[in-house]
């Protein structure tokens, strides 16, 4: 198992593109470092550039592609470091902050998804070749960088009830959430405020990458080389998608792709884009399981000690069993005031809504049957499991996943065009030899 794949694949949601920082790239790093790139307020070092080159180089050897020229991957890389600076210098300016608490509890999720303790993960860390402190610090920049992304982007975005309406009662929308595809992408940019040349150049450009892939030339390899999509770096990969979260005209042409197929070079607002078909994946119908339960809940209190209330809960437990009426007691005893009106009924429920110490215990006992008292966060319960069944919740589901394919599409679209407006906007000038000078 490669740990630095693996971590990648946790931190995914946040990566723009960086890989962790490994050690074996500092060893050839010079003495003296330099500027590569002037970045607003900012600079990006020689030593950076080296670092990162280094790391993506590793990855695209462990996917078995092949390498660009230097000279390319660098400006590639280059450019990602430098909208990678802009974000975290308008978190800066934003103050944004993440605290020791929230960065010690994020990198123990990354451990927990590697199913490794936090010592096992250091020692996997130093045994890929990576500092567990430049680690930290990586996750930490990935963590300014997505609340940047939420505050900047995420927060703009509105999905109406009405769009989700619409969405699932269209042709479109019915089609769509039946499944899934992972796919990769290649964009060739187009400037904002382009004319009619810098279109046909970059159509001109798209067309000689999709001419070069249909002649058998890697994807992954491809989009390193060219694309200016904020996960070119690892080979275009964007993940699992829903054909609808892309816009027109690969909405409806997805679908009616085989795995491996290539979409011909077409216009979006942020350039032309060519999308490959990884895998796909279908979807069905969800059942949920659920179960009728009420209960009776007792709490502790400054004037009833926890013993006090496992003895109260012991006593209802014994009036029930001896033939008292259970909704008559809960009305009278419970402590719940959401089901004690309605004798302790909680109705239906998904067995995952409800804390794993009634969770268990509701699993156990058979229906028709009062559970002993238990403890939870809450206080002392006794249950009664009044029946079990299967429900078709397709329905709710097909309204969430419409509510998430509409918010990420328009997620999608905003992103490349504020990631493209930032840098516009800001002055850039590029030292790194034979790249052409650029400064705004």
């Amino acid at each position: 198992m490669n740990v630095k794949i693996k971590l990648s694949d946790c931190l995914r949601p946040l990566m723009l593109g960086a890989l962790f920082l490994g050690t074996t790239a500092n060893a050839a790093v010079q003495s003296i470092d330099k500027v590569v790139a002037v970045v607003d307020n900012d600079v990006v070092m020689q030593s950076q550039l080296d670092q990162r080159v280094h790391e993506v180089q590793q990855t695209i050897a462990k996917r078995g592609g092949g390498l660009p020229p230097p000279g390319v991957l660098d400006q590639q890389v280059l450019e990602r470091l430098i909208v990678e600076n802009l974000q975290l210098q308008i978190g800066e300016r934003s103050g944004i902050r993440i605290t020791d608490e929230e960065l010690n509890q994020a990198v123990g999720t990354i451990a927990q998804r590697n199913n490794m303790t936090l010592d096992q993960f250091r020692a996997a860390l130093s045994r890929d070749g990576l500092s567990y402190e430049d680690a930290r610090d990586q996750i930490r920049r990935e963590m300014v960088i997505s609340r940047v992304r939420q505050r900047r982007v995420a927060e703009r975005i509105q999905v109406s009830e009405q769009e989700v309406k619409n969405f699932l009662a269209s042709d479109l929308g019915k089609m769509q959430l039946s499944e899934e595809l992972h796919l990769a992408n290649i964009l060739i940019p187009t400037p904002e405020s382009a004319n009619s040349e810098a279109i046909q150049n970059a159509y001109r450009q798209a067309m000689d990458v999709y001419q070069k892939l249909k002649q058998g030339a890697d994807f992954g390899q491809m989009a390193v080389a060219r694309s200016a999509s904020e996960n070119a770096l690892e080979g275009g990969d964007m993940g699992w998608r829903k054909p609808a979260q892309l816009p027109p005209p690969f909405d409806r042409e997805l679908s009616a792709m085989a795995v491996g197929d290539i979409t011909q070079p077409a216009r979006t607002p942020g350039g032309f884009i060519i999308l490959k078909v990884l895998e796909k994946r279908g979807g069905g119908t969800q059942v949920r399981d659920e179960v009728h339960v009420r209960h009776i809940l007792i709490k502790p209190s400054e004037i009833r000690s926890e013993a006090e209330t496992k003895r109260l809960a012991e006593k209802l437990y014994d009036r029930i069993e001896a033939g008292e009426d259970f909704g008559e007691l809960a009305k009278s005893f419970s402590e719940d005031p959401g089901s004690a009106l309605h004798g302790g009924d909680l109705n239906w429920v998904d067995p995952n809504a409800l804390v794993p110490e009634f969770r268990q215990v509701m699993a156990q006992t058979p229906q028709g049957q009062l559970s002993k008292p238990f403890k939870s966060p809450y206080g002392w319960h006794v249950l009664e499991v009044l029946g079990r069944r299967a429900t078709d919740s397709t329905s709710q589901a097909r309204e969430q996943q419409a509510m998430t394919v509409l918010r990420n599409r328009k997620y999608d679209e905003e992103l490349q065009t504020w990631l493209r407006q930032i840098r516009d906007e800001a002055y850039v000038e590029i030292k790194l030899p034979g790249a052409d000078q650029a400064a705004q």
